[in-house]
């Protein structure tokens, strides 16, 4: 049995906005949502969650729901996007996104976190956690490097959206240098 990876639902943010280690709060339709969320998952063992309260609300739904586990991990949270945290997109410094779409794994012009250190924190977690039927809730940055396990750097386009999610088999995290 696969581990099976969630995106939270959405968040109380207007569109356009960078967020990644904010701890956003969750979009009026988080009950509806969890609710699907929580009927359509396949069956797990144990939830492992963010610590990041639109991760850990949909968790702790979902473990009582189910009556599971729940260990919350750090590791899992998004990443840190140092000073664009909370700014519009567009207005980001057109520069700083160039230099950043030069050396995606590399390039921290926000001074916050490189996308290959989320990568290794993220797939670190996921090693210590790859166990099948695993519930993994955690955000789109998390769920791009497993990803990038198996599509490699088409892995950093690619999308999900919230409330939804991939299922990987847990050998991937355990073969991954």
């Amino acid at each position: 049995m696969a581990m099976i990876l969630l995106r939270h639902t959405r968040p109380d943010v207007a569109p356009g906005i960078c967020y990644g280690r904010s701890d956003l709060g969750l979009a009026p339709c988080f009950g509806d949502a969890a609710q699907t969320v929580s009927q359509t998952l396949p069956d797990v063992a144990r939830i492992v969650s963010s610590p990041l309260s639109r991760c850990l609300r949909l968790a702790r739904h979902v473990a009582q729901a189910r009556a599971l586990p729940l260990t919350i991990d750090p590791r899992l949270s998004e990443m840190d996007f140092g000073t664009w945290e909370g700014q519009p997109w567009e207005d980001i410094p057109r520069a700083q996104l160039d230099a950043w779409a030069r050396d995606i794994l590399h390039a921290r012009p926000h001074g916050g976190e490189t996308v290959a250190a989320l990568r290794d924190r993220a797939l670190a977690a996921l090693r210590d956690h790859a166990v099948p039927a695993t519930l993994v809730v955690t955000h789109h940055g998390v769920i791009k490097c497993a990803r990038s396990l198996i599509m490699g750097n088409d892995a950093w386009q690619s999308n999900l959206p919230f409330g939804h999610w991939i299922t990987i088999a847990p050998q991937v995290f355990l073969d991954a240098p």
